[in-house]
């Protein structure tokens, strides 16, 4: 999972940089193995920072930084975590971001969230949403952790 992190850090230098975000990332020590597929879960993964860095847009009192953690979620799960320090979701929306086409920002489709879910879930997964303490909030999925095969 780092090395998929990784990917999609490499791809969004650019982006990063323009926008003055720091996502910070250390790879786990978790070797972890999920069955999915690699493309679909940078598309997740790249969707989540990518929303992180819009909710940061607007942020000019403090730094602008993600986390991305990658953890065990029980006994049989993977969890990645993706925390930003934005703007927020207020509650009410946050029960709506899932559904697709529902959108806050003047420029989206309302896809990238619902595509989101689907392909977590398509793996055996769940994606969710929680409000920090702190500014921003942190979308988190779980995989199930792949079994090695029986002899």
């Amino acid at each position: 999972m780092s090395e998929v992190i990784g990917d999609v850090l490499a791809m969004l230098q650019g982006q990063l940089r323009s926008t003055g975000v720091l996502v910070t990332h250390q790879p786990s020590a978790l070797q972890l193995p999920v069955h999915a597929d690699r493309v679909q879960l940078q598309q997740v993964i790249l969707n989540l920072v990518m929303n992180a860095i819009d909710a940061m847009r607007p942020v000019v009192d403090r730094a602008r930084v993600a986390t991305i953690e990658v953890a065990r979620g029980g006994a049989d799960m993977l969890c990645i975590a993706v925390r930003d320090c934005g703007i927020g979701i207020h509650s009410a929306e946050r029960a709506r971001i899932f559904d697709p086409f529902h959108t806050s920002k003047p420029d989206g489709m309302g896809m990238g969230l619902a595509i989101s879910r689907s392909i977590v879930e398509s793996h055996g997964g769940r994606l969710w949403v929680t409000a920090n303490e702190g500014p921003g909030v942190t979308f988190q999925f779980v995989l199930p952790v792949s079994r090695p095969p029986s002899t």
